[in-house]
């Protein structure tokens, strides 16, 4: 078959798959494409979590841990109760949600894995302060987990990664051919910074926005997730890179955002209470 028909034909292929695996995200409403199974990715970011736990240093039962705990159980009943109420299919339902608090100082970091594996460092405890610093740490990182953005950013690497296979094919090896003169993966180095980097960046917005969300319907109050980025801001001052090169929005554009967003946030989901 002639590499021009092939094209053609892989080409209109491609397109009716994408077209079938686009969903929208929760609230929000944002198109995106899933094309690995949930529950394939949930399997093995619980065999992660397992190892991430085996081998790091792990803080049980303290009042931090019970703190981050009580947080995590207050924000998993007011996402399902708020889709249920809504008569909406509860993106939740089939986590198995767990949180475990790692002993290091050195990092002011959290992070979430598919299926409501949640994981927070000791380092950032010294940013967020008090209970609603921590909750809107969590809200961020449990809307993560709700929104499925782990599945949505491998689905759109495997499509990347075929789109880039067939622009070489298409223009008959030029991008390998530069990659090697020039010594450095030169589509990988656009992609990075032309696609993959804004894309991580929006799917961070969303997850400061449905954090607030989901920590007003906990009935936390979320104001104080400002003055949490203003700490961040004074704790990384001089180590933020450009945001061009950055996964994240700048700290500076955070703190805009919710500013602009908490008084609509706060009339429009008001907290759950627990029946």
């Amino acid at each position: 078959m002639k590499r021009r028909k092939f094209l053609e034909l892989f080409g209109c292929s491609c397109c009716s798959f994408v077209l079938s695996s686009c969903t929208t995200t929760p609230i929000t409403d944002r198109r995106q494409l899933k094309i690995i199974p949930e529950s394939t990715l949930n399997r093995q970011a619980a065999q992660i979590y397992e190892r991430v736990k085996k081998n790091s240093k792990l803080i049980y039962d303290n009042k931090d841990f019970n703190e981050i705990k009580s947080i995590g159980k207050e924000i998993e009943y007011s996402v399902s109760s708020y889709f249920n109420r809504e008569g909406l299919s509860d993106p939740t339902r089939n986590f198995q949600w767990e949180y475990i608090l790692i002993d290091n100082d050195k990092m002011k970091n959290a992070w979430a894995m598919p299926g409501g594996k949640i994981a927070v460092y000791t380092g950032i405890l010294e940013v967020t302060k008090n209970t609603d610093g921590l909750a809107a740490v969590m809200g961020h990182e449990i809307s993560h987990a709700v929104t499925k953005h782990s599945i949505e950013r491998a689905s759109r690497s495997v499509l990347l990664n075929i789109g880039t296979s067939i622009a070489d094919l298409a223009t008959g090896g030029k991008i390998s051919q530069a990659s090697r003169t020039a010594g450095v993966d030169v589509a990988g180095l656009l992609r990075t910074v032309g696609i993959d980097n804004p894309f991580n960046r929006k799917q961070e917005s969303e997850a400061d926005y449905l954090g607030l969300i989901f920590s007003s319907l906990s009935g936390f109050d979320i104001r104080e997730s400002v003055k949490l980025w203003e700490r961040m801001k004074e704790a990384n001052k001089g180590k933020e890179p450009p945001e061009w090169m950055s996964t994240h929005p700048s700290s500076t554009k955070r703190i805009k955002a919710l500013k602009n967003w908490i008084t609509d946030i706060t009339i429009k989901y008001p907290p759950i209470k627990q029946s």
